[in-house]
């Protein structure tokens, strides 16, 4: 990507919010563009790292079996009537609802009810089981109260996954396939996410946890214990049954090490039964030659939370100035690379278009600084705001063919060939 092509100008940043640095800076130097209370545009940069974001998450969960789909985010209201979930979402106002000439359509806050309609026809026999399907699509919700950004909007994007089991055994072994996928899909992001006990609330069914990060911007508090790795929402304690609960279902029995940290929700997963299958009819033909109802857990991501949650874990700090921009981490930096030439210099500029032509060649992402009228050191703290891990500075001090390349994350530099430079990326 070349800048001049951006529209990219310089970029002051001032008056940093101090909750969240990270998406303030994305605000500031229009890489979001917010449209509204909880609505927001992407630029080119973290619209990207959402796309590979998205990637590992459709990449990991095909390796555990899951079968990607995609359902209507306008539905007709009959499927949620058909549930009994339309007028608890109306009356609270959280369902956003258009009436026209051809009926009543809502527009999604989850995927329950049309997952049901979408896998009813296709999973009629026990030899169809388990299946889990998933999806990755805009949810809405009319929040009254919006939070953080992209933590907390009434339009996001989401993972949401469904399984459907023959019983309660075969659901509570698809639940713990798709639980591993999480932890898996988390690491690979480079995220810190622990998985805690949580209460399956309005959802119903018999057994959740939620994926948290460990973070002081975060609105959930839990307890829990570094050494054992146990932790629960604190919700759990307000249940009358909750020890019962935490023994039966979970092992837990003492909570006294457990202490009270602050966390960020990116994930919760639950095991639903029959109650939504009970709801919509939801029945296949079992090995007796009886119908029997779908056993089922759902799985929710949020893939706008994670976006958020990773540009707040990558805030890099100038002493001086405090937050100044990011490393995005090499796994979902869609731009790995930035080259700054000194734009007055021909021999500079030159070399720099044959690096960025040879990093193309490689399908190494890169971008090129090639805007006018600007001096190198405002180049670099774009460079920060971008969040690209490399930096390559082209200017009187580089010599010949080799170019000096700079780790972003730990400062670390290297003198090396193009070829050179290019083995160093790939390895």
């Amino acid at each position: 990507m070349k800048l001049s092509k951006t529209g990219m100008g310089t970029t002051k940043l001032n008056n940093i919010d101090e909750m969240y640095p990270g998406q303030s800076i994305l605000l500031q130097t229009g890489q979001l563009v917010q449209y509204g209370a909880g609505l927001f545009a992407y630029n080119t940069v973290p619209l990207l790292v959402k796309r590979n974001i998205e990637k590992i998450i459709t990449e990991t969960l095909n390796k555990y079996d899951c079968i990607e789909c995609l359902l209507p985010s306008l539905q007709p209201d009959t499927i949620w009537k058909n549930s009994g979930r339309y007028e608890h979402y109306v009356n609270d106002g959280t369902m956003l609802v258009t009436e026209s000439n051809k009926g009543t359509f809502c527009l999604a806050p989850t995927g329950e009810e049309a997952v049901l309609e979408f896998a009813r026809e296709k999973l009629k026999s026990y030899k169809n089981l388990p299946a889990t399907y998933y999806q990755i699509s805009e949810k809405y919700r009319n929040e009254i109260r919006t939070r953080g950004y992209l933590l907390r909007g009434k339009a996001f994007s989401m993972l949401d996954a469904y399984s459907f089991d023959v019983d309660e055994e075969s659901m509570a072994k698809s639940y713990e396939n798709v639980r591993k996928a999480f932890l898996e899909i988390f690491d690979k992001l480079g995220l810190p996410v622990i998985p805690i006990v949580a209460d399956n609330g309005a959802m119903g069914g018999k057994k959740s946890e939620e994926f948290m990060m460990i973070s002081e911007q975060g609105e959930d508090k839990i307890l829990y214990d570094e050494k054992t790795g146990i932790g629960l929402n604190t919700e759990i304690l307000e249940r009358e049954d909750y020890k019962e609960y935490l023994k039966n279902e979970y092992g837990i029995e003492d909570i006294s090490n457990l202490k009270e940290i602050r966390t960020m929700e990116l994930g919760h997963i639950f095991q639903l039964g029959t109650r939504y299958s009970e709801m919509m009819n939801g029945t296949f033909i079992n090995q007796d030659g009886k119908e029997s109802l779908y056993y089922m857990g759902c799985y929710g991501i949020g893939v706008s939370r994670t976006v958020a949650a990773l540009y707040e874990n990558c805030v890099i700090n100038d002493e001086k100035w405090g937050p100044c921009g990011f490393v995005l981490p090499k796994s979902v930096a869609p731009y790995l690379i930035q080259i700054v030439p000194k734009m007055d210099n021909e021999e500079k500029v030159e070399l720099a278009n044959k690096l960025y032509e040879k990093l193309k060649e490689n399908n190494i992402g890169s971008i090129l600084d090639d805007r006018e009228n600007l001096t190198i050191g405002a180049k670099i703290k774009d460079t920060k705001v971008l969040g690209t891990p490399y930096l390559v500075v082209l200017g009187d001090k580089q010599e010949g063919d080799m170019v000096e390349l700079e780790d972003m994350k730990i400062g670390e530099t290297k003198v090396l060939s193009i070829e050179e430079l290019i083995s160093e990326i790939n390895n």
